[in-house]
C-alpha cells in the first residue's frame, strides 16, 4: 500500500527550484494579442540607460491569459486590503490614462544598430 499523503483533486504540485528557477525584476510589461495567444513581454527599464530591455516573453492561450488576469486582480485586492491602496498617480489623485498603446510609438526593435 502507498504511504504517500494523497493530494486533493484538482491540486498541481510544484516544486520551486533556486539552483534552476529563473528570476527576473520587470518595472515595464509590455501585452499585445491575436486572435488566438496573448504575448506578454517583461522589461526593465533603468536610469542611464537608453532602452528598455526585455528580459522575457511569455506566450499564452486566452484562456490563461483571463486567468491570469483574475488571479492578479485577487491578489492585488488582498494586498491592498493588508497594506492600502496602491497609489499609480504618485499622490496625484486618479488620473485618466494609466496605460499607453505601443502602437503609438512606432515598430519596436527597430531603429539603428549601434
Amino acid at each position: 500500500m502507498d504511504n504517500q499523503p494523497k493530494q486533493p483533486q484538482n491540486q498541481l504540485a510544484l516544486e520551486l527550484n533556486p539552483q534552476s528557477t529563473k528570476t527576473s525584476y520587470s518595472n515595464l510589461a509590455i501585452i499585445s494579442h491575436s486572435r488566438s495567444e496573448f504575448i506578454l513581454d517583461f522589461a526593465a527599464t533603468l536610469p542611464g540607460l537608453p532602452k528598455a530591455l526585455i528580459g522575457d516573453r511569455i506566450i499564452m492561450s486566452p484562456e490563461h491569459a483571463k486567468r491570469l488576469m483574475n488571479a492578479l486582480f485577487d491578489n492585488v485586492s488582498k494586498y491592498e486590503a493588508q497594506f492600502g491602496v496602491i497609489d499609480l498617480n504618485g499622490g496625484k489623485g486618479p488620473q485618466p490614462g494609466n496605460t499607453f498603446n505601443l502602437g503609438d510609438f512606432g515598430p519596436i526593435g527597430g531603429g539603428s544598430k549601434s
